[in-house]
């Protein structure tokens, strides 16, 4: 019998039926097992209505919230391909992502009805033929979701799809500056899994606190074995540091996952006297690494720190560091999980000495299928099935992974992958400048931020001018937060930026606006 993630809930739901499956804080929504799966169910049964077929793309722009697990597994029981969409972002780069990926029908939350609207007046600028609104008053020819979703039977539909057929296309801006769709199947899932499941440890009376969104694979990936292994999931609709202490102690909660920017939050606003954090375990953390000093506080107060490696093209797992490991090799990511198998190597592509950098490869049966309708950037990526990152690093003798550096451009802020060469193609596109490169500086609130230096071709042009142009062309967390003006920036032989030479030049600027 094929392997179809969209069961996964099935299964769990026979199993344990009466158990207390999902918990939606902002809605005080509780849902066991066989509720959930019902739901899930009815949202299966109404997309066959609707005409989805297998292998046809189901976009879901959705703040976290039970519609969200709800529509994924339904979606996969039908053997339907989900599109995670960043709500993040503004109409154009959605228009990309519905466009290039063909999704049919758009299932989105009240919050996004503008953009949706915006997206819908465009006409054929989208492949979107049904459009439906999770809460509120949806326009005509918008079917409302609860309506549409009670209207439908919540018998089991007949599984469909399965194996190598494709879950989901999760897209991740790409160093050319258009974002890439990270193709996932169901065998590529089940077995990311599988390895987190056999590495992380995870417990049968867990309550796993969701921060994360859902649309990254940091949230994505754990939703998905929370309900695999039959823990509780307790899902935050936005992170919020005083209100994640709230729930850390009323809801009991035991593990959870937050970047490094959300831990500095939760420590900025705890109190010993109001907030309750003895039950919690553990917090896995990635993104970025994870200071020493941050890690000792979080000991004293009982809590571990374990540090997380991985990628979207990895279905979230490469490396993890536990236990009594955390504290006594931190700075480093840990080995490599379960059933995943990585190595550092260097120019030449032999494996690196202990302790010399090189890059990481990583390889397993959970590495993405490949960048959709991307071949080219398929085959650069994975070379004899192992995934090449980009990422540098170090590995001891003993295994121990640590992230130094990264060969691409990437910079992260606020734990989100921001491109530089997505953001130069848009400043390129004002008329008082002539060239631009962006790279990454200091930020204390966020980790990184922006920083556009750049050649004008108006004298008149201020920062101000290109921070304001910015804004609505680009996501939030990706505007250019800082502005440097030069008469020439560095390039090689071969016309790419030295970003190398422009960190250097500007290794004193930061972001110091909290």
């Amino acid at each position: 019998m094929p392997i179809n993630i969209g069961t996964v809930l099935t299964r769990r739901a026979r199993l344990e039926p009466d158990k207390e499956g999902l918990v939606e804080t902002a809605t005080g929504n509780r849902l066991t097992y066989r509720q959930l799966n019902a739901r899930s169910n009815r949202v299966a049964n109404g997309l066959g209505a609707l005409g989805v077929a297998p292998g046809q793309r189901v976009g879901l722009l959705l703040m976290n919230s039970t519609e969200f697990v709800e529509s994924f597994f339904g979606i996969g029981k039908i053997g339907g391909v989900v599109v995670p969409l960043n709500w993040r972002l503004v109409a154009d780069e959605l228009e990309f992502i519905l466009h290039d990926s063909g999704t049919a029908v758009l299932i989105f939350g009240h919050e996004f009805a503008e953009v949706a609207t915006e997206l819908r007046n465009r006409g054929d600028a989208t492949a979107v033929r049904h459009w439906i609104q999770v809460g509120g008053e949806p326009a005509d020819g918008v079917l409302g979701y609860d309506d549409w979703m009670a209207a439908q039977p919540d018998a089991e539909p007949e599984p469909a799809g399965g194996d190598d057929d494709l879950l989901f296309v999760m897209y991740t801006s790409g160093t050319t500056g258009l974002p890439k769709g990270v193709m996932h199947t169901h065998d590529t899932v089940m077995w990311a899994m599988h390895t987190i499941m056999a590495t992380a440890d995870f417990r049968t009376d867990d309550r796993y606190l969701n921060t994360l969104p859902m649309f990254h694979v940091g949230a994505l990936a754990p939703m998905l074995c929370t309900l695999y292994r039959g823990v509780t999931l307790v899902v935050m609709r936005a992170f919020d540091p005083s209100d994640a202490w709230k729930q850390i102690g009323d809801e009991r909660i035991t593990t959870t996952l937050m970047v490094p920017a959300m831990l500095q939050f939760m420590l900025a606003v705890f109190d010993a006297d109001q907030h309750d954090g003895s039950r919690l375990r553990w917090v896995m953390s990635g993104a970025a690494p994870v200071p020493l000093e941050l890690i000792k506080v979080y000991e004293s107060m009982g809590i571990e720190i374990h540090q997380v490696y991985g990628l979207t093209e990895t279905c979230g797992p490469a490396c993890l560091i536990t236990g009594e490991d955390a504290l006594a090799r931190a700075g480093s990511t840990g080995r490599a999980f379960f059933h995943t198998d990585v190595k550092v190597v260097g120019e030449d592509g032999s494996e690196c000495e202990p302790g010399e950098k090189g890059e990481v490869l990583v390889r397993g049966a959970h590495i993405m299928l490949g960048y959709w309708n991307r071949p080219e950037a398929t085959a650069e990526t994975i070379v004899d099935g192992w995934l090449h990152t980009g990422d540098v690093a170090t590995m001891d003798a003993d295994g121990f992974v640590t992230i130094v550096d990264r060969t691409k451009d990437m910079l992260i802020s606020g734990g989100e992958n921001v491109y530089p060469a997505e953001i130069e193609n848009v400043l390129l596109g004002h008329p008082g400048i002539a060239d631009a490169g962006v790279i990454g500086i200091p930020s204390e609130r966020w980790g990184e931020s922006p920083l556009a230096v750049l050649v004008r071709s108006d004298p008149a042009v201020t920062a101000q001018d290109v921070i304001t142009y910015c804004r609505g062309k680009l996501a939030p967390f990706k505007t250019v937060k800082a502005v440097e003006f030069v008469d020439e920036i560095p390039r090689n032989a071969s016309g790419k930026i030295l970003k190398r030479e422009l960190r250097e030049q500007f290794s004193e600027v930061a972001d110091r606006d909290s």
